[in-house]
């Protein structure tokens, strides 16, 4: 099955716990501070892998978790780093953050990385809040608390060439008779539901890398048929074949309808070359109208080949055209969509509201040091109310009106105010 949309859980590995511990040896009747420090956390990164084509690995599993840091040990020991978490992606991914919308990256190159969610640093152990005036601190730092996020992740296929043309035009049996893809292939309209990548080898150094788009109809722009969804699939193509049914209706209404969709979808689809080609020439009814369709493309400017996908006829100079033109086009800069910088919002700022009998404080930098709090030690809550001085909550719950004996709730934890 393609997929080719995909929303997915990510989060970064949390710190390692930096350790509260004092140095044991006989003889040694006051050993200092010992405790080592915790290892970061991992980070987790996407990474284009070339031989991908599909979003399916994401099909079954959602949740994508970065293992932890290790803890700090005795002797000044320092927890083990975590590895990254890396999920490989196929080229032309877009990632997005599914609740802001914003977008993260685009990611084209193989071996190109994305680092989505950074893991949280070690806590410090207790040797570091050693002074001069407190020797032994009963002070250490849990690690720092993992980054997570909802990842919405679409793909656009990388292809030299795409395929393009109404519902049963042709289109997978081209694919089908210059390369080893295998599309379905049958007698009826919307066969193909899904976009098939093919290569095409016209020598022994020349390769063409081809998209079939399922068929286009009136609307698709808008989502009518198969829609946009496939649309996309072509906004990286440098060239198109437009294949035509010789023996439809009105091959060049439907000719006129498609060009109309895809400048409609954007206008860049529809300025770039193509290479238009009459299908099922080996029909007595597309023979006899040949010359007519060929007379009305060239009017519109368009050189137009006549084929049969079914027996092959006259595809190979199809395909040297189509390499000529892409040999004549500029290669894309894939910049289709940029990140739009944001300032960052400053760890430091915090709010305060009255919530219940008490008061909620909110803010990255308060939030991340409760939870890098060991509340078990009075050193590292003495600290903890320090920090709380020094970015000024102290201050800000005075003015509030706080009084002795106010809950102040920070995420989980339930702290009592005393002035």
């Amino acid at each position: 099955m393609f997929i080719d949309e995909a929303t997915i859980y990510v989060r970064s590995g949390r710190g390692g716990a930096g350790m509260m511990h004092f140095h044991r040896e006989k003889y040694v009747p006051r050993g200092g501070p010992d405790g080592g420090d915790g290892g970061r956390g991992g980070d987790v990164v996407f990474r284009v892998v070339k031989t991908l084509n599909t979003l399916n690995s994401f099909r079954f599993k959602r949740k994508y978790i970065a293992p932890d840091g290790g803890n700090g040990g005795p002797s000044n020991m320092s927890g083990r780093s975590a590895e990254n978490l890396v999920i490989p992606v196929p080229p032309g991914t877009i990632v997005y953050d599914a609740t802001t919308n914003e977008l993260l990256g685009d990611l084209v190159e193989d071996g190109q990385e994305l680092i989505i969610c950074k893991g949280g640093r070690g806590g410090r152990g207790n040797q570091h809040f050693a002074t001069s005036r407190n020797q032994a601190p009963r002070t250490a730092e849990k690690g720092e608390p993992p980054e997570e996020k909802n990842i919405r992740l679409e793909l656009k296929l990388l292809a030299d060439i795409g395929i393009v043309g109404v519902p049963n035009a042709g289109k997978s049996s081209l694919l089908s008779a210059v390369t080893n893809a295998r599309p379905k292939i049958a007698d009826y309209p919307f066969t193909t539901l899904e976009p098939n990548l093919g290569v095409a080898r016209l020598d022994e150094e020349t390769d063409l890398i081809l998209a079939d788009i399922p068929g286009l109809i009136e609307g698709a722009h808008q989502g009518v048929g198969l829609g946009d969804d496939f649309l996309r699939h072509i906004q990286r193509t440098r060239v198109l074949i437009h294949v035509l049914d010789g023996s439809a209706e009105d091959p060049l209404a439907d000719f006129s309808q498609i060009n109309s969709e895809l400048a409609l979808f954007d206008p860049v689809l529809g300025q770039k070359p193509q290479v238009v080609v009459v299908n099922k020439i080996d029909l007595p009814v597309v023979k006899d109208r040949w010359d007519d369709l060929r007379n009305g493309l060239k009017k519109r400017g368009y050189e137009a080949f006549a084929i049969s996908a079914l027996t092959r006829e006259n595809i190979t100079p199809v395909l040297w055209k189509a390499h000529q033109l892409l040999l004549e086009t500029p290669e894309l800069e894939i910049t289709p969509e940029l990140p739009v910088y944001k300032p960052k919002e400053d760890p430091r700022d915090f709010t305060v509201e009255r919530e219940g009998g008490g008061w909620r404080v909110k803010g990255a930098a308060i939030e991340r040091a409760a939870e890098m709090t060991y509340w078990e030690h009075d050193g590292s809550v003495r600290r903890f109310h320090h920090l709380m001085e020094k970015l000024g909550v102290d201050e800000a719950l005075r003015q509030q009106g706080i009084e002795n004996g106010d809950s102040v709730y920070i995420l989980d934890y339930e702290l009592e105010w005393q002035d």
